[in-house]
């Protein structure tokens, strides 16, 4: 157990409104979801001294926020290059800064205008993100959708997944998402519903990618100690784990069934001193289906080629042994990379889910995206405190 395992907490979460159309700008967003976390917590701004932030195509970096803000002498500051990969591995840094003195109060945040201004996959602008990207850009083969929809009939063709299993998981995080009232998609759907929907890329349907989402989302992490003395419960960062393995597309031997989360999950629970038959709710990156069965295998949950059933026989809905995406997740609530996971962990463990709350919840797990595309992966393990 690393040395600074339930010495940090989250002490407050703030959201913007989830909209296809913000009306404003990504530092706007920004400072709107740090302030809106910081009055959760019962802090001021002048009490912050650190701001992180992940960035791919649209961002707010820390160095803009901060005097927007009136922070002119931040101690800290973190501006991570990278998608979904890395967002939890951005308050993991946070809770390290904390825990060695660097920093009293991080303000951790993601800011994205990605439905009216740069959408993910997007071309002709900036760095990409794997230098891959090179040679899939010739075949028109650059979309997520793309890219995941290999691995997505890898899976299936080796361990009999359905597309129906895909489409029952996109109904169970639905269903949760009828309950959550910041989600944008709230309408039930059924199996039919799901089956019905247009190719995105084969096998994806409509209803297996995420939304693309204007808004940001913020968390506060500071002491563990402080966090008890603030106006909200604290939830204790239990461990936090991130690394990298090698790429699917160009690496010799990756098998494209297992990801890199596979890797990272037993270093993230020696951490916290768990095994997964503690975790009593999951917030996995669900940035399409698929990968969010695979995670349920890479995390332990089931047996490798296992996911879809798994999800089949309801363990991942409300009541089942393992909630997972309880706010509706990218599929339904709407996509901002990554953070608006660990605050509806922070929720759940909190107990003020509302309709929503999984009854008991102690321990959480929230995920990154799990490897694919960048070869990176992320997590945290979350206590009730």
């Amino acid at each position: 157990m690393l040395a600074f395992s339930d010495q940090t907490a989250i002490a407050g979460v703030g959201y913007t409104p989830f909209a296809k159309n913000s009306g404003v700008s990504t530092l706007t967003l920004a400072c709107r979801a740090v302030l809106a976390a910081l009055d959760d917590a019962g802090l001021s701004v002048d009490e912050v001294d650190g701001l992180a932030t992940h960035r791919v195509g649209d961002s707010a970096a820390p160095t803009l926020v901060g005097p927007a803000l009136g922070l002119m002498d931040l101690s800290w500051h973190l501006d991570q290059f990278g998608g979904g990969s890395v967002s939890h591995a951005v308050v993991g840094q946070a809770a390290l800064a904390v825990a060695t003195g660097m920093a009293e109060t991080v303000v951790c945040y993601r800011a994205i205008n990605a439905r009216s201004e740069f959408r993910m996959g997007g071309t002709g602008r900036g760095v990409p993100v794997s230098p891959e990207v090179q040679y899939q850009a010739p075949y028109g083969y650059v979309a997520p959708p793309q890219q995941y929809a290999m691995y997505a009939r890898a899976h299936m063709l080796k361990y009999g997944t359905k597309a129906e299993h895909f489409g029952l998981l996109a109904v169970t995080q639905r269903a949760n998402a009828a309950k959550n009232p910041r989600a944008l998609m709230r309408t039930p759907i059924t199996l039919d519903d799901y089956l019905a929907g247009r190719w995105i890329a084969e096998p994806f349907r409509l209803l297996d990618c995420c939304l693309e989402t204007d808004g940001a989302c913020a968390v506060v992490v500071t002491t563990a100690e402080r966090a008890r003395a603030l106006r909200r419960p604290p939830v204790l960062i239990s461990a936090a784990a991130w690394g990298g393995g090698t790429t699917h597309l160009s690496g010799a031997g990756a098998d494209p069934t297992v990801t890199a989360a596979a890797a990272l999950a037993p270093r993230l629970y020696a951490q916290a001193g768990i095994g997964p038959g503690d975790v009593d709710v999951a917030e996995l990156y669900d940035c399409f289906t698929y990968s969010v069965i695979v995670q349920l295998e890479d995390y332990g949950f089931c047996a490798k080629g296992e996911g879809g059933p798994y999800v089949a026989s309801g363990a991942t809905a409300a009541g089942g042994p393992l909630p997972v995406n309880t706010h509706g997740g990218f599929l339904s609530e709407g996509y901002v990379h990554g953070m608006n996971h660990i605050a509806e962990a922070v929720s759940q463990l909190r107990g003020d889910a509302g309709e929503r709350q999984v009854p008991g919840a102690e321990v959480a797990l929230s995920t990154a995206q799990p490897g694919y595309i960048l070869p990176a992966t992320s997590a945290l393990i979350l206590r009730r405190a």
